[in-house]
């Protein structure tokens, strides 16, 4: 059974940075596009990034450009996502996800939308204070 378990989650300052990372089980990420969403409350998930299963290339989502950083490393079979925070981000659950099958490994596109990927993670809290 295909299965993501995200952890690194937690609080943060603005300004401060948390690397959330994204374990996959029963299969290997090599070949899979990942994407990261979050959900704050009350409002609608949203793409944060995404990074190819083909080439490794990456897209974000204007509002975490040159803040936020998505890597691989299949050896582990994981996924991460560097982030450098702000106060205006305040509390949002982070999922990540694979990119369907059909769409193949390069499915990598700015603003990942949700209805392109499947096999949801539980998600992980990360909260902005000051």
């Amino acid at each position: 059974q295909l299965q993501f378990v995200e952890s690194g989650g937690g609080l943060v300052q603005p300004g401060g940075s948390l690397r959330l990372s994204c374990a996959a089980s029963g299969f290997t990420l090599d070949g899979y596009s990942i994407g990261w969403f979050r959900q704050a409350p009350g409002k609608e998930r949203e793409g944060v990034s995404c990074i190819s299963g083909s080439d490794g290339s990456t897209n974000y989502e204007d509002s975490v450009k040159d803040r936020f950083t998505v890597s691989r490393d299949n050896a582990k079979n994981t996924v991460y996502l560097q982030m450098k925070s702000r106060k205006t981000e305040g509390t949002a659950v982070y999922y990540c996800a694979a990119g369907r099958r059909h769409y193949g490994p390069g499915f990598c596109y700015p603003g990942p939308v949700a209805h392109g990927y499947d096999n949801w993670g539980q998600g992980i809290q990360v909260t902005v204070f000051s």
